[in-house]
């Protein structure tokens, strides 16, 4: 079977994208010369030409078009208008970062590429450029036509699925309706198939301090999930819930469930983050952060470094590329599975 060649976007040039986009070149190189991965990258060539001289990496060679056969390549995402000062947020970053994403599911869309993984954007500078999305899950379920999508979030075995992302907290109870937790756990069950697990085990978060209290701290929990939860008796998907937020992902990690629902983006970023910073305890500085960011719910693989542009650490040679190795490796074992 062919190897599945991946895109990776970019993201926001001026971010630390091209610079962990490198290193992960170098550290994949004996990999890639085995032809154990091919790597499409889409994004600023002069940014990761500047990557590239600051850290000393081999550099990534250009391509035209994309169906030039290279085991790593980098295709432009399109013009560059304007030059690109590092840690500053800009329109032209935004559009870069857009434009990147957009040719990367069109090849997607095509079969050109089994699956893309992205490197972090900046949401202001995306909205600056005039593309009013809150990231990347809103921007690739209009782009794919998906009705909609949700994010899952994994550290290892530690695996997470959000009813809500990026919306108010006020927001988040009107958002909690039977049909749109079905979708999560449907779509969360599946996903723990397509990694080999038959009959997924699924914790669903409560929304309020100890799932409600019989109704003194909110009736959501019990007038709308427990309910919801009862329907999967009997089912080939194991679903518990609600189970208080203060114990649901300890569970999780006791290996209780093999994935829990989070009714809000802190709610379920939280733990997964806290268990992906590695902290130097000497300084109290974090070295390294582990994760992927999964989008469920597209026609197509997408997975996600779990950090941001970190415009603070950009062009200083800091940035760490282990969660994009991660994320890379994630898209293989979906695209992979998909073509069996």
């Amino acid at each position: 079977m062919a190897v599945p060649r991946l895109a990776i976007t970019m993201g926001d040039p001026a971010g630390i994208g091209p610079e962990i986009i490198a290193k992960a070149g170098a550290r994949l190189a004996p990999r890639l010369h085995a032809g154990e991965l091919s790597l499409l990258v889409i994004g600023s060539v002069t940014a990761l030409r500047a990557a590239e001289a600051l850290l000393a990496t081999p550099p990534i060679p250009e391509i035209e078009e994309a169906a030039q056969a290279a085991p790593l390549a980098i295709l432009a995402a399109g013009n560059e208008r304007e030059p690109i000062r590092l840690g500053e947020m800009s329109a032209e970053g935004g559009r870069l970062a857009y434009l990147a994403i957009e040719k990367a599911v069109h090849l997607a869309q095509s079969g050109a590429i089994a699956g893309l993984v992205t490197a972090p954007l900046n949401k202001e500078a995306l909205n600056l450029a005039g593309y009013a999305y809150s990231g990347h899950t809103d921007m690739l379920a209009d782009l794919t036509g998906a009705r909609d999508s949700v994010m899952m979030l994994a550290h290892g075995d530690f695996r997470v699925s959000h009813l809500t992302t990026h919306v108010a907290l006020a927001e988040v109870p009107s958002k909690l309706t039977p049909a749109r937790l079905r979708r999560v756990i449907e779509l969360t069950a599946a996903m723990l198939r397509s990694l080999g697990i038959a009959h997924p085990r699924i914790g669903i978060a409560a929304l309020n301090p100890h799932a409600g209290e019989g109704g003194i701290f909110g009736r959501e929990d019990i007038d709308v999930t427990a309910p919801l939860v009862a329907t999967y008796e009997g089912s080939d998907i194991t679903v518990i819930g609600p189970v208080p937020g203060d114990t649901v992902f300890v569970k999780l990690r006791g290996r209780s469930y093999d994935a829990v629902v989070a009714m809000y983006h802190d709610q379920g970023h939280v733990p997964v983050k806290l268990l992906g910073f590695d902290v130097d305890p000497a300084t109290g500085e974090w070295k390294a952060l582990s994760g992927v960011n999964i989008s469920l719910g597209l026609p197509i693989i997408r997975t996600s470094v779990d950090h941001g542009t970190a415009f603070d650490i950009a062009g200083k040679g800091l940035a760490n590329e282990e969660s994009l190795i991660e994320a890379i490796d994630f898209a293989l074992e979906l695209a992979r599975h998909r073509a069996a």
